[in-house]
C-alpha cells in the first residue's frame, strides 16, 4: 500500500515547496515530508493536486502516456454555444498542435467556495460555467483551449484526476488514501492502479461532495 495525499490547492499557491520571491508554496500547508507533487497546478488555478513518495504511484498518475482523466470546472467570459462546445470536444488547434477530444459541457454555476481575491466581472460582459475532461497535461491548456473557441477563462477549479475528486476538501485542506499498487503495474496504465479506504469518486462524487462539504458556500 502506498500513501495519497489530496490537497485542494487555494488560488495563488505554487505547486512546489520552495520559492526563492517568498509567495505562498506547497509548504504552507502540507506538512508530510517526503511527498511531492504527481503533476501541476497553474499558480493561478484551484482544486485537487495529488501528491506521494512512492515514484511507482508518481508515475502512474502523472506520465502523458497513461492518459489519466482530470476534470475541470471553468468560468469564462461569454455565454458558450453548443458550437464552441462541438469545437473542444473535436479538439482545438493551438500553438503546439491540435488538443486530443475532450469532454465539455455547461455547468449550473456550481456551489463552491468564493475566490480570494475574486474574479473581475464586468457588467457588459457575461459568464458562464463550463466542465472539461481531459486526458492530456499541456502547459495551461484548458485555458488556452477555451480561448481558442473565444472564452477566457476567468477561474480554473480542478475537481478530480482519475478516480481521485476533491469531495468535502475546502480551501487548503488534505486527506490522506491508502492506495494498491500491484507489483506489474510500473508496465501498466492507471486503471492498474486500485484504491484502498477511500470515498466516492469520480467528478459526480466531487461535485456532491462540494456541495455538502466543509469549507462551500452558495454564490
Amino acid at each position: 500500500m502506498s500513501q495519497l495525499i489530496l490537497f485542494n490547492k487555494p488560488y495563488g499557491v505554487l505547486c512546489q515547496f520552495t520559492d526563492p520571491e517568498g509567495r505562498p508554496t506547497l509548504a504552507d500547508y502540507v506538512k508530510k515530508p517526503g511527498v511531492y507533487a504527481a503533476g501541476r497546478l497553474d499558480y493561478d488555478s484551484e482544486g485537487l493536486l495529488l501528491l506521494t513518495a512512492d515514484g511507482q504511484l508518481q508515475h502512474q498518475i502523472a506520465h502523458p502516456s497513461n492518459k489519466l482523466p482530470k476534470v475541470y470546472w471553468a468560468q469564462v467570459e461569454g455565454e458558450v454555444s453548443e458550437a464552441a462546445l462541438s469545437q473542444l470536444r473535436k479538439g482545438v488547434q493551438l500553438k503546439d498542435g491540435r488538443t486530443a477530444p475532450a469532454k465539455a459541457r455547461i455547468l449550473p454555476a456550481p456551489d463552491i467556495w468564493p475566490r480570494v481575491p475574486p474574479i473581475r466581472e464586468r457588467k457588459s460582459i457575461p459568464t458562464c460555467w463550463i466542465e472539461l475532461t481531459i486526458s492530456e497535461g499541456r502547459n495551461r491548456q484548458v485555458r488556452r483551449m477555451t480561448a481558442a473557441v473565444g472564452h477566457p477563462t476567468l477561474r480554473l477549479v480542478r475537481t478530480a484526476i482519475g478516480n481521485w475528486s476533491l469531495g468535502g476538501l475546502a480551501p487548503g485542506e488534505q486527506r490522506a488514501e491508502e492506495v494498491f499498487l500491484p507489483a506489474s503495474s510500473s508496465k501498466k496504465s492507471p486503471r492498474g492502479v486500485g484504491r484502498g479506504r477511500a470515498g466516492k469518486s469520480g467528478a459526480a462524487a466531487g461535485a456532491r461532495g462540494q456541495k455538502r462539504g466543509p469549507g462551500t458556500r452558495k454564490r
